[in-house]
């Protein structure tokens, strides 16, 4: 089957209701998606709304209903040798992490286009109840559409959900098939990049880190002014140390020490735990505890300081 070749994937995520099977069975009518192309579509829960393959533009549609523990290499990639498939369209169950799909993928199929489908009428219940699995759709989805929105209903709210999650997948909202309306909110940082000395108080440290981490270059020869905690350990020179927050950018079991490389001449004065306030410059470039050009902190003053407030960083 294709020689190796990769298979474009094209992704549907969201929990029952959402929209996916009505949206994929309007986009299988169009002859513009579908002019013949032999497509794997693998169905993996049993939605209210049931597809019918009579409408679609062409026959060379292959449909497969899959359980979770077909979730393996092996099983998916003899599916589409079974039907000798250009592509794969993936119908995927709300209720599973999209890690589980991702691992279990062929080497050769390669994510095209993710979409993420919400019914805006019950997603705040399902983000209050369920957070780590819609954090989890929202990680990676290019397009977020928010369906059944109603003119009660405050874009920002759903906005920002998204935003914490993902900064750069476009956003919708469907009052109805005709009325569709894009998200055009601006997100300025809550921090002045053009400060003589960029002042970071604590509860920007998670949106800092991030766009930091996302724009490194934006912040090359940047003056910094920002509260952390130290981490050493033997194998560094006594000029280093990382520093840090830890970040929860869903729920509990997520929280990470989110760390950047620190070079100051008396670093081997601070220990782990230590909270400290840095006056630094920016620099980016090739540094070896990231194993890859970053940014790095060269700190011209550090001094103990009291915790964070709050001490675990969030969005």
């Amino acid at each position: 089957m294709m020689g190796g070749l990769e298979i474009p994937v094209y992704l549907f995520t969201g929990f029952l209701g959402s929209g996916k099977t009505t949206f994929i069975q309007d986009l299988l009518e169009g002859d513009d998606f579908n002019a013949g192309e032999r497509t794997l579509l693998l169905l993996c829960e049993e939605g209210e709304v049931e597809l019918r393959p009579d409408a679609f533009a062409s026959p060379n549609i292959f449909i497969e209903r899959i359980e979770k523990e077909d979730l393996n290499p092996r099983r998916l990639a003899d599916l589409a040798e079974k039907h000798m498939v250009e592509r794969v369209i993936i119908e995927y169950n709300g209720m599973w992490m999209l890690e589980d799909l991702f691992t279990a993928a062929p080497e050769s199929w390669v994510v095209y286009q993710e979409m993420l489908f919400a019914d805006a009428g019950t997603f705040m219940m399902y983000n209050t109840n369920m957070r780590q699995l819609t954090f989890n759709k929202m990680q990676t989805a290019e397009l977020v559409v928010f369906n059944r929105f109603t003119e009660d209903m405050d874009r920002m709210d759903f906005h920002k959900l998204v935003r914490v999650a993902n900064r750069r997948s476009d956003i919708c909202y469907e009052y109805a098939p005709d009325n569709v309306v894009f998200d055009d909110i601006q997100d300025p940082l809550p921090y002045d990049m053009e400060a003589p000395i960029i002042t970071i108080k604590d509860e920007w440290f998670a949106e800092w880190y991030r766009d930091l981490s996302e724009n490194q270059d934006d912040y090359e020869g940047k003056k910094i002014r920002v509260k952390g905690l130290v981490a050493r350990d033997g194998t560094l020179p006594d000029n280093y140390m990382v520093f840090g927050r830890h970040v929860m950018t869903c729920c509990v079991e997520d929280i990470q020490f989110a760390g950047l490389a620190c070079v100051y001449s008396k670093a081997a004065q601070f220990k782990t735990g230590d909270w400290v306030a840095v006056d630094a410059k920016i620099k980016v470039m090739e540094e070896e505890l990231y194993g890859e050009v970053g940014p790095v902190l060269i700190c011209s003053k550090i001094r103990k300081c009291e915790p964070a407030d709050p001490e675990v960083a969030t969005f």
